[in-house]
Parts: structure tokens; C-alpha cells; sequence
């Protein structure tokens, strides 16, 4: 079983001309991905990847021809926030958003026109998801993980290949992981994660990888002491971090003495999570 993506899941690439689509939608179809179509304006009516993906020039004829369900982008910052409201807007339900540096206004708007089309994202500046052995959507390695019973969400990216690795070297396996991304405005939470493997009855445990800023983690603290039956491992980074310097993106920094990694790991462990010190010491936590 897993959440979000399976083997049925049937997906188009926004931006799949580009460097980044074309090489990581190549990535994705070999891994077994059923990479339906491309959407790059002007470019309709061409072929990628040896004539296996057809390449439209907008989302609404590409679902109209392929019947795509989720939507994967790699679309420079500056249009992407269109574009991942031309995707909801044509209807697809699951929206995965790959680019950095999308600016916050412009994901202001598209949260609200999402969450009010009832769509699904996924980001953005999000490694995307992954079921071992079915499919992926996104540019998390799909040699790292093994099919399992561990659902992992993740706020950071290589963070979440670093964990996948170690999983699988105790041979441990995956449900699904969800990167979720870290910027300050993004679709997926931790809390929405968390629910979805909760009510997974293949997923068994979780594994929540967060970081210093915001309040993401007190939030997921509070959900998991409220509402989740199934022990969930986290790992916290940036505990070394200064205050009000910023780590890696726009999430991960400290203001006015919140989005401490101490305050983090403080509500998690009241909340019964078991943390980890390094990733690494995560797989021993779940036996």
C-alpha cells in the first residue's frame, strides 16, 4: 500500500523541454513511472525521450489526451506559480512543485486557489514522492529505498536520501516518502502526512524528518499526541545553527527565539516521539 502514489499513478512534466524535466523525466520513466505527457507552450506536437512522451502546450489538452492525474514541475521560478495554477485549474488532483525559489506572494495566491479546487500540492522546493517499486514523481533516487511498511515525510531534501539510505542498509523498507519541501508556504504539512499514513494500514510506523524554523514540528507534536496511534522516529537538523542566520532556505531560520531545534525536539519527545541524535541512529529507534 502507500499514499499519494502508486503504480496506477499516471503523470505529466511541466517544463519537460527543459534540462531539469527532460533528465529527471527520463529518471522517472526508467524507474517504472508512468510518464504519460509533457507540457512545454510552443512546443506542442513534439516527441521526448525516444518517442515514448508526447509533448502538448497546455495541462488542459494533455489530461484530455492522456488522462494524467498528478503533475510534476520543473519550471523556472518565475512562471511556476502559474503554472501550478494552470495544473489546478485544468483539474489535475495531485500538484508536485520541484522548484526553488518560488516567491511567497505568488504561492499565497496558489495555496488559496488550490486548497480551494480541492487539489493536492506537493511543495514546492521538494525532492517529491516516492513508492519504492511503483513510482516516482519527483528526483528522490529510486535506488536508495526498498519496499516496507515505514512511511518517512521530510522537510529537507538530501536529509531524506540520507534517511532512505539508512533504512534500507538495516533493511528496512518504505511505504511512501513525502518530501514536503521547506519553504514558509507549501501545500503538504507534516500534520497532513501524518494523517495519511495513520490511515494507511500497510504503513506501520513514521519517520518525520524536520528542521529549525517555524512551527511545523510543534504543530506535527501536537497532532501526533492527539491523534496518531502508530509510533512515529524523528529527526531534527540545524541544531548547531545561530540564531537569525539562515540555514540552506527560507524555512529553516530562527527569529525571536522560536524555531529553536530544542524547542523541537523539547514538544516531539512530549509528545512520545522517539528522536534520533543523526540520522543514522534512526533505523535502531524503530526496531
Amino acid at each position: 500500500m502507500s499514499i499519494l502514489i502508486d503504480k496506477d499513478t499516471r503523470v505529466l512534466v511541466q517544463g519537460i523541454t527543459g534540462r531539469e524535466g527532460l533528465f529527471h523525466a527520463s529518471q522517472m520513466l526508467d524507474y517504472g513511472t508512468q510518464v504519460v505527457a509533457g507540457v512545454t507552450p510552443g512546443k506542442g506536437g513534439d516527441w521526448v525521450l525516444d518517442g515514448k512522451v508526447p509533448v502538448f502546450d497546455t495541462v488542459e489538452r494533455a489530461l484530455a489526451a492522456t488522462g494524467a492525474n498528478c503533475s510534476v514541475l520543473f519550471v523556472p521560478a518565475k512562471f511556476a506559480g502559474d503554472a501550478m495554477l494552470e495544473a489546478g485549474d485544468a483539474g489535475v488532483p495531485l500538484v508536485i512543485c520541484i522548484t526553488e525559489g518560488v516567491p511567497i506572494q505568488d504561492m499565497m495566491k496558489v495555496r488559496r486557489y488550490l486548497d480551494q479546487e480541492g487539489v493536492r500540492l506537493v511543495g514546492p522546493n521538494c525532492p517529491g514522492l516516492l513508492t519504492p517499486g511503483e513510482s516516482k514523481a519527483g528526483i528522490i533516487p529510486g535506488r536508495i529505498a526498498d519496499l516496507g511498511s515505514i512511511g518517512v515525510v521530510s522537510r529537507s531534501g538530501t536529509l531524506t536520501y540520507e534517511v532512505l539510505y539508512a533504512l534500507q542498509q538495516a533493511g528496512l523498507g518504505v511505504t511512501t516518502c513525502v518530501g514536503i519541501g521547506g519553504d514558509p508556504i507549501s501545500g503538504t504539512r507534516f500534520t497532513d502526512a501524518l494523517q495519511m499514513f495513520e490511515d494507511d494500514h500497510h504503513t506501520e510506523a513514521v519517520v518525520m524528518i524536520g528542521e529549525i524554523g517555524g512551527e511545523e514540528e510543534e504543530r506535527a507534536a501536537d497532532f501526533i499526541s492527539s491523534s496518531m496511534t502508530k509510533p512515529v522516529v524523528a529527526f531534527i537538523a540545524g541544531q548547531s545553527a545561530p540564531p537569525g542566520k539562515r540555514m540552506g532556505h527560507a524555512g529553516a531560520i530562527i527569529e525571536a527565539g522560536s524555531g529553536k531545534a530544542a524547542d523541537k525536539v523539547a514538544a516531539l519527545q512530549s509528545a512520545g516521539v522517539s528522536v534520533a541524535e543523526n540520522p543514522e541512529a534512526i533505523p535502531e529507534l524503530l526496531n
